[in-house]
């Protein structure tokens, strides 16, 4: 297929989503987000583009896809960019899954997704929100491209009111930068609709390390030894050392069974309660297998 392709995290171990496909309607991502990934594998990540005569092609996949498995939009961009308000491709998109009949995973920082309500209130969906920081400022440097947080809560609220459930991904926590504003982050979105959290520790490359040493060089200097000496490389990513990711994601997980929501790590390699790491148990759908729990 050719812009429908299975989820496939480059073979890591430490990766527990069910199986799903990948949909990107754009490459590229305008939100410029200090930490990410995807500036590791595609050029000039940062400039956004969609792809040509995408809502073809993507009719050609449904036509061969597996309709027990969802649809995760997106992986490796944001499908709601500034584009998106003119060329509504990713509108299209969700009203060819809803023709096909398959369940649909949205991963935003936009609250644009609110304009297709009416499409994911009848198709079977979960909208999955990016979520770093409440400070709005903070927010700006991390996240120069997207939406601030009060109108991602915002948006999550009218969505969780018009029946679509909706779930946080508090992704990824910074020790020293937000791991302060935990707690409130989580209090925040059950507020605004969340039923679940997918929480993880910030697990730079060479790139995003770069970008995030240039925008907060005091931070940089004091989580280097954490990252470069105590802690360790998986899949060219350094990752904290294991006491100190897991008492952060411990946070995580005591403020959420506080708030009566399910909780998973992603890509810690730490057990987790809740069906599924990703929240699409949310999605009112049978026949998906649950994730696999990794080894403690």
């Amino acid at each position: 297929m050719e812009v429908l392709r299975r989820f496939d995290p480059w073979g890591d171990p430490l990766c527990t989503c069910p199986p799903k496909y990948g949909l990107n309607p754009y490459t590229g991502c305008s939100h410029r987000c200090v930490y990410c990934y995807i500036t590791s594998y595609i050029p000039r990540a940062f400039e956004c583009r969609p792809k040509a005569d995408l809502l073809r092609r993507l009719e050609r996949d449904l036509a061969r896809a597996d309709n027990r498995m969802f649809i995760s939009m997106s992986n490796s961009s944001d499908p709601y960019p500034l584009q998106e308000g003119k060329l509504m491709l990713t509108r299209g998109c969700l009203e060819a899954i809803a023709r096909r009949g398959m369940a649909v995973q949205i991963i935003t920082k936009s609250d644009l997704v609110v304009r297709d309500t009416d499409v994911l209130a009848g198709t079977p969906s979960v909208v999955s929100f990016t979520v770093t920081t409440l400070d709005r400022g903070l927010a700006a440097r991390l996240e120069p491209g997207a939406p601030p947080p009060s109108r991602r809560l915002e948006a999550m609220r009218r969505l969780s009111e018009a029946g679509i459930p909706v779930t946080l991904r508090l992704d990824p926590v910074f020790p020293g930068l937000n791991d302060g504003e935990i707690e409130e982050i989580v209090e925040a979105a059950v507020q605004s609709g969340a039923l679940h959290v997918t929480s993880s520790t910030f697990k730079p490359r060479p790139d995003s390390w770069s970008r995030f040493s240039l925008a907060f060089p005091e931070e940089a200097r004091r989580m280097a030894d954490d990252y470069f000496r105590r802690g360790w490389k998986h899949h060219n990513a350094r990752y904290l050392p294991r006491r100190i990711r897991r008492e952060l994601m411990a946070r995580v997980e005591r403020a959420c069974r506080r708030a009566g929501v399910t909780f998973a790590t992603c890509r810690e390699g730490f057990r987790f309660r809740a069906p599924t790491c990703d929240g699409s148990h949310l999605i009112r759908t049978a026949g998906r297998p649950p994730a696999a729990r990794p080894p403690s």
